[in-house]
């Protein structure tokens, strides 16, 4: 019997990893781009306690075309997160769906053709509404997508 010989090949997704500052708590981003998926975490002592879906088409391209020239920074408007798992109550479910979509409104403006579907899985352990959070999160978030 030959002897199987094992080929080091890097894994098939293209990945993007950073790590830094959320709330004075060390915190890992990674992202994976799949062919139907882009999977961003975003971890704090190893946990993911809720995870959401994006959808980054609309139902209309007209609705993609109308919310692309719009520069704030709000969340576009045609896209509809949903929690996939987890939940932690009714505060801490909407605010992490405001950055699932904020991730995704980011991902649309910077590519209109993107059509995959962005999963978000977060295991911050506190999810605090001030602004400086928000902005460490999506600045933490850039960097790896």
């Amino acid at each position: 019997m030959e002897p199987v010989q094992v080929i080091d090949e890097p894994f098939p997704a293209a990945s993007k990893h950073a790590t830094g500052q959320i709330d004075g708590v060390s915190t890992e981003a990674t992202a994976l781009f799949f062919a139907d998926r882009i999977l961003v975490t975003l971890c704090q002592e190893g946990r993911l306690s809720q995870w959401i879906q994006v959808p980054l088409s609309a139902p209309s391209p007209a609705a993609v075309d109308m919310a692309l020239a719009n520069e704030s920074l709000l969340p576009m408007a045609h896209l509809t997160p949903k929690t996939l798992l987890g939940g932690g109550g009714e505060e801490r479910e909407s605010l992490a769906q405001l950055y699932a979509a904020q991730i995704a409104s980011y991902i649309a403006r910077r590519n209109a053709d993107e059509r995959r579907t962005l999963v978000v899985g977060l295991g911050l352990q506190r999810l605090r509404r001030d602004r400086e959070a928000f902005f460490d999160v999506l600045e933490l978030i850039q960097k790896v997508l």
